[in-house]
């Protein structure tokens, strides 16, 4: 009937569908993992969102500027490039390790193999993935540019090696490694920071 209200909430469905996406992948999750976990027809969710990748896409939207945001805020917050880090680090192991939520980064876990139809949404997360690595770089050249890094600082190395920690404590948090453990391990990894530093900012 023309004009009749939607019986969902979109916003509550749309957390619903990112939990779940969060918790199985991209292709761990079936339509009919998403009608239980929406509770409504699939003709309803295709209605609402388009298609399962549409939902996908606009789940990790969601994820990203709620849960996920944690890298971005230490990053552009922190002026100290080391308290940038390791506030990234720290709150890495806080969020994936949150319970009664999915663990680990749903960018991470979603998609990393993936069947050959499925390409698009694998290649649309390593680039998520990409963006997260270089600004990490980016955070350290601006602080090798204001002089809190020695000259010889290697800013793309540096930053590769911090991605890795990040995705990294995902993994391990997905596969139950404890949140002290994790914190143990990054504050190990926070010496590679500290060996760059400027002699000005110790």
């Amino acid at each position: 009937m023309a004009g009749r209200p939607r019986e969902f909430d979109r916003d509550q469905a749309l957390e619903r569908a990112m939990l779940a996406f969060w918790q199985r992948g991209y292709e761990g999750t079936s339509m009919a993992d998403l009608v239980q976990a929406l509770g409504i027809a699939s003709a309803r969710i295709y209605a609402a969102f388009g298609s399962k990748q549409a939902l996908f896409r606009e789940a990790v939207q969601r994820y990203e500027s709620g849960a996920g945001c944690f890298a971005d805020r230490a990053l552009a917050e922190e002026t100290q490039v080391r308290d940038a880090i390791a506030r990234m680090l720290l709150d890495a192991a806080t969020v994936y390790t949150e319970p009664g939520r999915p663990q680990g980064c749903m960018v991470v876990m979603a998609a990393i193999n993936f069947a050959q139809e499925n390409e698009e949404v694998a290649a649309w997360l390593a680039g998520h993935r990409r963006q997260r690595t270089q600004s990490i770089i980016d955070r350290l050249q601006r602080a090798k540019d204001a002089g809190q890094l020695r000259e010889t600082t290697d800013v793309q190395a540096l930053g590769d090696f911090y991605a890795t920690q990040l995705h990294g404590i995902s993994v391990q948090a997905r596969d139950g490694v404890s949140r002290p453990r994790l914190l143990a391990a990054s504050e190990i990894a926070m010496g590679v920071l500290d060996q760059a530093l400027s002699p000005a900012t110790h």
